[in-house]
This record gives structure tokens, C-alpha cells and sequence, in this order.
């Protein structure tokens, strides 16, 4: 149902300077977002013929393989180290290879350790026990600046200042540690490359000519990327995050606490969620949301379970991905009635709610009156939330707008229950779909109550707004499927 909201300005903290942070590093913008598999050429395969991701460029070594595909100004790096047999992706090398190339391999060299020829550029290999989405990338102004300024703040680097330089130019980078699981975070400087993407990767034909938009599947970026963490861990997380980039808090809800954040605790779901952002901090030490419109701004969701509710999806990740890290990455689409439709038919299988979700009291109204179709919605299992934020009136003094988020979940891309990709569109809503949990609750309990059960005891685990599991124990029996999937 519809919720109010405060104004923008509400939604955030006080700026870094006001807060003695000026050491913190600044952040220009999210670069792309690197995922380790292993079985590369099929997560490769699916991101492409599924998700509608265009191949753009590679980087194949007898040692490793790293392929980039963009969506709009979205980058995902897959990663893949040395795989048996013949199936990996150093099998695209003759599909690839006929893009722009160069004759003269990069030179790299780093101060510290010399890397004729890493395994990885712009990344480590973790060894993490399972696929994983372990790296998101960020442009620095100043690379040796950022590493001198978190090494005295005892940031743990991976990977020294390095540099990288082809015919176009060169790029400088390192590597740091997060404290969130096996999340790490490459530090790169750009400004002195003029190639399409970094120096070592060849680039493809088909980008030689920007791609145009896809008008059926019209994905631009990334919305947010949400971290699974374990219990009483998010001011920690917080605190790092503040104290080394800078990163603000964001209010996800009106009636959010400060200290608490914004938590469901109700029967059957036990769910903390906070928002926090990076700022782009001037020389006057000001800081301001990035400005480019042509890369809105990533904000950061830190989820966490609360005791006593059940399991939900944030234990099932902590325990199928060994440990912490980045449970799910958000695309934002301009529309998502469309983009949903053309990746279904694709092949990709989303999460839908039950039909209680939109059958609830006022739920096809506050559908209709967002102009949208409850129909439309309910095939393709699309969820809507509304924000109402009040506004000054001439006539009445304060008057009412109504703001609105679309979302919906794909199933796991990995083997194991871990990582997923969220669709979302935002038609005035700053929020991550938060009434949308209250509303599946109570979809769920008007299930329980409409459907006869013969026994008791089982417990059926439901796909709400972050892609967080709710777990609900139910006295007697649910009928075959209670959540369905597209």
C-alpha cells in the first residue's frame, strides 16, 4: 500500500566535512562490477542470450579469461581462471578476435611487485570456494593519493599501485580489501586512456559502433547492489564505509530509525535493511551526490536477519556463499513491463508473488491509478510500491504526490542459492520497494486463510522486495505452490 514519505532533502545525513571525514577517499563513479565463475561460458552464454548484455570486450591469457558485457552504462567482468577440458571462455577467442587489437601486449608495472603477465588485471583471484560477485570498481582521481590515504587508515591492499598502458594511453589501479566478506574494491584512474575500455582487453567489432538502445529491454544501469551480512554487523559495515569513502547514510523509509534502520520484525519476517551512498567530494571539501546524469549514482543496501523470525534469504546466502558479500545487483530499466517480457521469453526465470499480492484490498486501484495494468503486472509477476510525499498547495495548502517503484527478481544465476539480478523502475521513488514486504506478508496471510490445509508443521520460504527470503511456519498444510516461478 501506499506509505509517506519525507521530502528528498530528509533522506540524507550531513556531509562528510561536517563530520571530520575529510580523509575519507572520494569516489568519481562505479565502473563495472567483476564476477568470478567457473563455468564462465555459461554465465558468459546467459548474460548475453538472456539478459540481453552486449560482449564488448576480452581479455585471454593461457592463465585466465576476462570478457566484459555492458548493458547501457552497466559492466559486469566475468572472471574465470583455468578450467579443464575444452569449455571455457578462451573458447570465444575466435569469435572475438576480429575486433580492434593490438600487435604490442600491455606493460604493466607496479612499484612493488613486478607483473609481466598477472592472471588478473583490475582484479584478484579471491579463491573463494564458490561463484561469487566479489569486486565492484570504482574511478579515483588519484590512485597513489587513495592507497597512501587508506593504507594510514589500515586498509589492507591486495594489490599496489599499479599501472597498465597500451597504444591508447594508460591506467593506473589498485586494489583494496572491503570488510564485507570476500568483497573487494579496484581503484582506478582514467584519465590519462582514451581506449574504449582498459588497456589488455581487446575490444569487439560490434563495439566499434556504440549499441543502440534497446528499446524492449531499455536497461541503462545499476540502481543499487545489496550486501547479505551477518547479524548486528550493519553499523560496522556503515562505519567502514563512512570512514574511508566517505559514503553517506540514506534514509530508506520515513519512519526509519537512525540507529535501528528500517526493520520488519513481524511474525515470520525479521529483516534490517540501510541504505548508504557514496558523495563525490570537491577540493572546498563539499560534498554533493555524483552530478552526471549520464551515471546516476549506486547507492549500497546492507541486509541483515533478525534472531527469533526464522531463516530467510540473507542465512541462506551467509551459508550456501560460505560467508559475506554481494547478494544482489539491481538494474534499472525504463521499462520494466517490457524488459521482463523479453528476457522471460528469452529464458530467464523470474520469482512471482502470490495472487494475493495483487488481489489485496485497494492493490489493483493504486495499480490503476499508477496507469499500469494489474494484469500486465501480475503475469509477469511485477511488484509496485508507492511512495506519498506531501507537497505545498497553493488551493489546499498541502496536497498529496504519488511516487512509484516497479520491481521484480530473477532465480540465481550460480549453482547455489547465493547471487541474483533485481529489475527496477523508478517513476519518481527514491526507496528500494520497502512497502512491498508488509504488503507479501499480508498476501500470505490472506493465503493462509482462504486455502485449506490437511496437516501441519511445513514452512515455505517466499520471495520478497530485496530478493530477501521470508520464512513462514505455518500450522497446517499449504497447497502445492504457493510461490510461483516465471
Amino acid at each position: 500500500m501506499a506509505r509517506h514519505l519525507p521530502s528528498r532533502l530528509t533522506k540524507m545525513m550531513r556531509t562528510p566535512s561536517e563530520e571530520g571525514e575529510n580523509m575519507a577517499v572520494p569516489l568519481r563513479r562505479l565502473h563495472h562490477v567483476s564476477l568470478h565463475a567457473s563455468n564462465g561460458l555459461k554465465l558468459a552464454h546467459d548474460l548475453v542470450s538472456k539478459y540481453k548484455f552486449n560482449l564488448f570486450a576480452t581479455r585471454l591469457t593461457d592463465k585466465s579469461s576476462q570478457v566484459a558485457f555492458r548493458k547501457g552504462t552497466s559492466v559486469f567482468v566475468v572472471n574465470e581462471g583455468p578450467v579443464q577440458g575444452s569449455v571455457g571462455l578462451n573458447e570465444w577467442q575466435q569469435d572475438v578476435g576480429n575486433g580492434e587489437h593490438s600487435d604490442h601486449p600491455p606493460r604493466v608495472h607496479s612499484e612493488k611487485h613486478k607483473l609481466s603477465n598477472p592472471s588478473y588485471l583490475y582484479d584478484v583471484h579471491t579463491h573463494h570456494p564458490v561463484d561469487s560477485v566479489s569486486n565492484v570498481c570504482f574511478e579515483v582521481e588519484d590512485v597513489e593519493r587513495s592507497f597512501k590515504v587508506l593504507r594510514q587508515l589500515g586498509c589492507n591492499f591486495l594489490v599496489p599501485p599499479t599501472t597498465v598502458e597500451d597504444e591508447n594511453g594508460l591506467v593506473t589501479y589498485s586494489v583494496v580489501k572491503s570488510i564485507v566478506g570476500n568483497v573487494c574494491h579496484t581503484l582506478i584512474d582514467k584519465t590519462k586512456y582514451g581506449g574504449t575500455f582498459l588497456p589488455g582487453f581487446t575490444t569487439t567489432e560490434k563495439d566499434l559502433s556504440l549499441e543502440k538502445e534497446d528499446l524492449s529491454c531499455p536497461v541503462t544501469h545499476f540502481d543499487h547492489i545489496t550486501y547479505a551480512c551477518p547479524r548486528k554487523s550493519s553499523h560496522q559495515v556503515m562505519g567502514w564505509y563512512r570512514k574511508h569513502f566517505g559514503f553517506q547514510r540514506f534514509f530508506i523509509d520515513g519512519d526509519e530509525d537512525i540507529d535501528e534502520g528500517f526493520v520488519v520484525n513481524q511474525e515470520g519476517v525479521g529483516l534490517r535493511l540501510t541504505a548508504m551512498q557514496y558523495w563525490k567530494c570537491s577540493k572546498a571539501g563539499i560534498a554533493l551526490p555524483f552530478p552526471d546524469e549520464k551515471q546516476p549514482d549506486c547507492k549500497f543496501i546492507i541486509a541483515e536477519s533478525l534472531p527469533h523470525e526464522g531463516r530467510n534469504q540473507v542465512d541462506t546466502f551467509l551459508e550456501q556463499h560460505r560467508g559475506a558479500g554481494i547478494q544482489h545487483v539491481a538494474l534499472y530499466t525504463k521499462n520494466i513491463v517490457s524488459t521482463v517480457h523479453a528476457m522471460a521469453e528469452a529464458g530467464v526465470q523470474f520469482f512471482s508473488p502470490p495472487a494475493a499480492y495483487y488481489t489485496e484490498v485497494g492493490k489493483q486501484q493504486e495499480i490503476e491509478e499508477a496507469g499500469l495494468d494489474p494484469q500486465s503486472l501480475s503475469e509477469h509477476g511485477i511488484l509496485l510500491d508507492t511512495d506519498l510525499q506531501q507537497v505545498p498547495s497553493s488551493q489546499t495548502g498541502c496536497s498529496e504526490n504519488r511516487r512509484y517503484l516497479l520491481q521484480v527478481f530473477s532465480k540465481p544465476l550460480f549453482a547455489e542459492d547465493t547471487f541474483f539480478l533485481e529489475l527496477i523502475e523508478r517513476r519518481g521513488a527514491t526507496g528500494f520497494g520497502e512497502g512491498n514486504i508488509r504488503a507479501l506478508w499480508r498476501s500470505v496471510q490472506a493465503y493462509m486463510e482462504n486455502e485449506r490445509r490437511d496437516s501441519q508443521g511445513e514452512t515455505v520460504q517466499l520471495w520478497h522486495l530485496s530478493g530477501m527470503w521470508l520464512s513462514y511456519h505455518f500450522e497446517s498444510q499449504l497447497a502445492p505452490q504457493v510461490w510461483a516461478e516465471k
